[in-house]
């Protein structure tokens, strides 16, 4: 999966011509049809979805929507700047507080959430992910398979498998169970591939409007980082490794680019990074001590955000509502930190004030994903079991690929009895998952309760003949 690219003269930047005419150079190197006859674009989306079943299945995902949302429209955002052509990605937030993000063929873009704490601002972070924004759009993967003496795509679906086991389990040696000719072109090329990445994702970058510099500081970090880290650097410097010239093209691209008018942070990155800092303290009582002093020191809003979040988790309610309302003085229409109060009182318990807000905010941003999410999980504390579900089924039909609303919708059903719905909804989880067995068995358990409901149980057998199918097909049956 790491990168090759053909012209090596090329230097990383060129620093006399114009964004503009640099980002209108970008192409794949003159190959032909040469990289689709070793991976085509369905062949990619399939490993793709093999990759997405494995990470689905074993890697401990942040399951935040205010996160996930905020992610999601910032990779989309800074995508309308990048050569990717087929823009349509599946977002995973790895539960990690290490530094790493990954991208890998179908348009699957990793995330920690180290990332976010690693990085002192937006501009830092998306300089990461623009830097793997370039390698999904100069198809990285599909030209390293091109370069390798085997370029057999069973070698290759194994060699993904191998990246997703080291990716799931922190252990970046699992790459070598992949074959030992891909890992060699993987490992020779990769300073080659992350040269060319650097050099797409800063144009894509500074074209989106960051601070040009943001790349080198991220770079900075990353360095400081693996000076402290000793002989464990962080995942993302063991696959994507950071060489001294890598820092100094970096800054040196941004020498003669103004720095006026750009932006490097904003408020729902800095909102966000705090989120994360209270997640991964697991003592309540050390959270609320570091925002204190943090506040104390600093009295900005992300910190005030994020000792709010840390009076919730001390079960103050009267000090959290009140830093939140005055940001919420301050920030009238920030749907952010107006989904956090509904939230907040939500776990309070103020069911009726939670949903009230809710619904003012989702007459502004109609269908907002963490809204809808915390408007349905209020009625179902509130036993309104069929509201809530139809919340999360019209999700659905824009993100029926996510597990965890198709678990959330078999969690409303299991409440409220609705037991048949409830194997139905963890068959599709189960088969996202990739577990084909497991959804058999749930769906067979659904089957035996439809009784005379011959519309539902036709469904169901329809289902379970295309499972069946399916493993047979991919036993060779």
């Amino acid at each position: 999966m790491k990168p090759i690219f053909q012209n090596t003269n090329i230097c990383l930047f060129g620093l006399l011509l114009s964004l503009n005419s640099l980002a209108q150079e970008i192409k794949l190197p003159e190959l032909g049809d040469r990289v689709s006859g070793a991976v085509s674009a369905g062949q990619e989306k399939a490993i793709g979805e093999m990759f997405l079943k494995q990470i689905y299945s074993q890697a401990p995902l942040i399951s935040d929507p205010l996160l996930f949302e905020y992610t999601e429209h910032l990779i989309y955002r800074l995508s309308e700047y990048s050569q990717v052509s087929d823009r349509y990605f599946n977002i995973l937030l790895i539960d990690d507080s290490s530094l790493n993000a990954f991208a890998a063929p179908g348009g699957i873009i990793g995330v920690n959430g180290g990332l976010f704490l690693h990085a002192d601002n937006e501009g830092q972070f998306s300089s990461v992910l623009a830097h793997e924004l370039a390698h999904l759009s100069q198809r990285h993967f599909a030209r390293n398979v091109l370069k390798s003496k085997d370029s057999n795509l069973a070698s290759a679906l194994v060699m993904v498998s191998s990246i997703a086991i080291a990716l799931i389990s922190n252990n970046p040696n699992a790459i070598a169970v992949g074959p030992a000719i891909l890992q060699q072109q993987n490992l020779r090329y990769s300073r080659l591939f992350e040269k060319e990445a650097d050099r797409v994702g800063f144009i894509n970058l500074v074209n989106a409007g960051y601070n040009p510099k943001s790349m080198g500081e991220m770079f900075e970090n990353m360095n400081n980082l693996r000076r402290l880290s000793g002989d464990l650097p962080p995942e993302f410097l063991l696959t994507h490794p950071l060489s001294s010239s890598r820092i100094s093209d970096a800054f040196n691209a941004a020498e003669n680019i103004p720095e006026e008018g750009t932006k490097k942070d904003s408020l729902e990155f800095s909102l966000m990074r705090a989120r994360l800092e209270i997640y991964y303290e697991t003592i309540p009582a050390n959270a609320l001590r570091l925002y204190k002093s943090k506040v104390l020191e600093t009295p900005n809003d992300a910190n005030i955000y994020g000792l709010a979040l840390a009076y919730k988790n001390n079960n103050n309610y009267a000090d959290g509502l009140k830093l939140l309302d005055d940001l919420i003085n301050k920030y009238p229409k920030n749907l952010v930190i107006n989904t956090t109060k509904v939230d907040f009182l939500t776990h309070f318990g103020n069911y009726k004030e939670a949903l009230l807000l809710a619904n003012k905010f989702l007459e502004i941003s109609p269908k907002n994903y963490p809204l809808s999410i915390s408007k349905s999980k209020i009625l179902l504390l509130m036993k309104k079991y069929f509201e809530s579900e139809e919340i999360i089924r019209d999700q659905l039909l824009r993100k029926n690929d996510d597990p965890e609303l198709w678990l959330l919708l078999s969690e409303i059903q299991k409440t409220s009895q609705n037991i048949i719905g409830y194997h139905q909804s963890r068959a599709e989880y189960y088969l996202l998952l990739g577990q084909n067995e497991m959804a058999l068995n749930q769906l067979e358990f659904a089957l035996q309760l439809t009784q005379n409901n011959f519309q539902v149980s036709d469904r169901i057998m329809t289902k379970i003949i295309e499972i069946k199918k399916y493993l047979q097909d991919s036993r060779g049956l």
